[in-house]
Protein backbone atom coordinates (compact mmCIF):
# COMPACT_ATOMS: atom_id res chain seq x y z
CA UNK A 1 0.00 0.00 0.00
CA UNK A 2 2.57 2.67 1.46
CA UNK A 3 4.83 1.96 -2.64
CA UNK A 4 2.08 2.42 -4.60
CA UNK A 5 1.05 6.16 -2.35
CA UNK A 6 4.32 6.43 -2.79
CA UNK A 7 4.32 6.11 -6.75
CA UNK A 8 0.85 7.80 -7.28
CA UNK A 9 2.06 10.57 -5.29
CA UNK A 10 5.68 11.10 -7.21
CA UNK A 11 3.73 10.71 -10.32
CA UNK A 12 1.32 13.33 -9.68
CA UNK A 13 3.07 15.91 -7.36
CA UNK A 14 5.90 18.07 -8.59
CA UNK A 15 6.92 19.31 -5.38
CA UNK A 16 7.41 15.59 -3.86
CA UNK A 17 9.49 14.80 -7.26
CA UNK A 18 11.42 17.72 -6.39
CA UNK A 19 12.31 17.09 -2.43
CA UNK A 20 12.77 13.37 -3.40
CA UNK A 21 15.40 14.61 -6.19
CA UNK A 22 17.06 16.76 -3.61
CA UNK A 23 17.74 14.13 -0.98
CA UNK A 24 19.14 11.82 -3.53
CA UNK A 25 21.03 14.32 -4.70
CA UNK A 26 22.20 14.89 -0.76
CA UNK A 27 22.64 11.28 -0.51
CA UNK A 28 24.72 11.06 -3.80
CA UNK A 29 27.34 13.82 -2.54
CA UNK A 30 27.78 12.10 0.45
CA UNK A 31 28.37 8.96 -1.32
CA UNK A 32 31.11 11.45 -3.55
CA UNK A 33 32.63 12.46 -0.27
CA UNK A 34 33.08 8.72 1.20
CA UNK A 35 34.40 7.99 -1.98
CA UNK A 36 37.38 10.07 -2.10
CA UNK A 37 37.78 9.71 1.32
CA UNK A 38 38.38 6.10 0.98
CA UNK A 39 40.17 6.56 -2.47
CA UNK A 40 42.93 3.84 -1.54
CA UNK A 41 42.29 0.49 -3.50
CA UNK A 42 40.16 2.23 -5.87
CA UNK A 43 37.56 2.31 -3.16
CA UNK A 44 36.94 -1.13 -2.54
CA UNK A 45 36.94 -3.17 0.80
CA UNK A 46 39.88 -5.97 0.24
CA UNK A 47 39.50 -7.86 4.24
CA UNK A 48 38.73 -11.55 3.62
CA UNK A 49 36.75 -11.80 6.77
CA UNK A 50 33.13 -10.19 8.06
CA UNK A 51 34.76 -8.72 11.20
CA UNK A 52 37.38 -6.81 9.09
CA UNK A 53 35.15 -5.35 6.56
CA UNK A 54 33.06 -4.12 9.42
CA UNK A 55 36.00 -2.57 10.86
CA UNK A 56 37.21 -0.75 7.70
CA UNK A 57 33.76 0.25 6.74
CA UNK A 58 33.32 1.58 10.31
CA UNK A 59 36.46 4.02 10.03
CA UNK A 60 35.22 5.06 6.91
CA UNK A 61 31.98 5.83 8.10
CA UNK A 62 33.46 7.78 11.22
CA UNK A 63 36.13 10.01 9.22
CA UNK A 64 33.38 10.74 7.06
CA UNK A 65 30.88 11.86 9.86
CA UNK A 66 33.91 14.04 11.35
CA UNK A 67 34.61 16.12 8.01
CA UNK A 68 30.90 16.58 7.26
CA UNK A 69 30.48 17.64 11.15
CA UNK A 70 33.86 19.60 10.61
CA UNK A 71 32.60 21.17 7.76
CA UNK A 72 28.93 22.56 8.72
CA UNK A 73 30.37 23.74 12.25
CA UNK A 74 32.13 26.06 9.78
CA UNK A 75 29.73 26.68 7.25
CA UNK A 76 27.28 27.77 10.36
CA UNK A 77 30.24 29.92 11.83
CA UNK A 78 30.95 31.92 8.36
CA UNK A 79 27.19 32.37 8.33
CA UNK A 80 26.70 34.14 11.93
CA UNK A 81 29.76 36.15 10.49
CA UNK A 82 28.74 37.43 7.23
CA UNK A 83 24.97 37.65 9.23
CA UNK A 84 27.04 39.75 12.00
CA UNK A 85 28.65 42.27 9.70
CA UNK A 86 25.29 42.86 8.47
CA UNK A 87 25.23 41.02 5.03
CA UNK A 88 22.04 39.20 4.41
CA UNK A 89 22.01 35.85 3.71
CA UNK A 90 18.85 33.78 3.20
CA UNK A 91 17.74 30.65 3.73
CA UNK A 92 17.37 30.02 0.25
CA UNK A 93 21.05 30.14 -0.20
CA UNK A 94 21.80 28.33 2.87
CA UNK A 95 19.54 25.19 1.18
CA UNK A 96 21.37 24.93 -1.54
CA UNK A 97 24.65 24.34 0.40
CA UNK A 98 25.82 21.02 0.99
CA UNK A 99 28.16 19.69 3.79
CA UNK A 100 29.69 17.00 1.42
CA UNK A 101 31.67 20.35 0.02
CA UNK A 102 35.57 18.62 0.03
CA UNK A 103 37.41 21.67 -2.01
CA UNK A 104 38.91 22.28 1.21
CA UNK A 105 40.30 19.06 1.96
CA UNK A 106 43.84 17.94 1.34
CA UNK A 107 43.16 13.95 0.18
CA UNK A 108 46.69 13.48 -1.26
CA UNK A 109 50.05 14.13 -0.20
CA UNK A 110 51.64 14.99 3.05
CA UNK A 111 50.65 17.34 5.32
CA UNK A 112 53.17 19.38 7.63
CA UNK A 113 51.61 20.83 10.89
CA UNK A 114 53.30 22.90 13.14
CA UNK A 115 51.03 22.58 16.23
CA UNK A 116 52.64 25.29 18.23
CA UNK A 117 51.50 27.73 15.37
CA UNK A 118 48.52 26.29 15.01
CA UNK A 119 47.19 26.52 18.12
CA UNK A 120 48.63 30.04 18.48
CA UNK A 121 45.48 30.44 16.17
CA UNK A 122 42.92 29.93 17.68
CA UNK A 123 40.43 32.08 19.47
CA UNK A 124 39.40 32.40 23.18
CA UNK A 125 36.55 29.88 22.58
CA UNK A 126 39.14 27.14 20.39
CA UNK A 127 38.26 27.85 16.86
CA UNK A 128 40.40 28.47 13.63
CA UNK A 129 39.61 31.78 12.24
CA UNK A 130 37.66 31.94 9.10
CA UNK A 131 39.28 33.09 5.77
CA UNK A 132 37.87 35.47 3.11
CA UNK A 133 38.67 32.74 0.91
CA UNK A 134 37.09 30.05 2.38
CA UNK A 135 33.66 32.54 1.96
CA UNK A 136 34.43 33.44 -1.47
CA UNK A 137 34.09 29.10 -2.12
CA UNK A 138 30.89 29.23 -0.59
CA UNK A 139 29.75 31.91 -2.84
CA UNK A 140 29.09 34.08 0.22
CA UNK A 141 30.95 37.05 -0.36
CA UNK A 142 31.83 38.56 -3.20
Amino acid sequence: MFKTLHILTYAVEEPYRRDIKGIRNLQESRHALAGKIFHGRKGEVYQRYYKGMEDQLGALGLVLNCVTLWTTEYYSRAVLELRSQGREVSDEILSHISPGHSDNINFFGVINVDVEAELAKLDTSGWRPLRPAQLRELGLTP
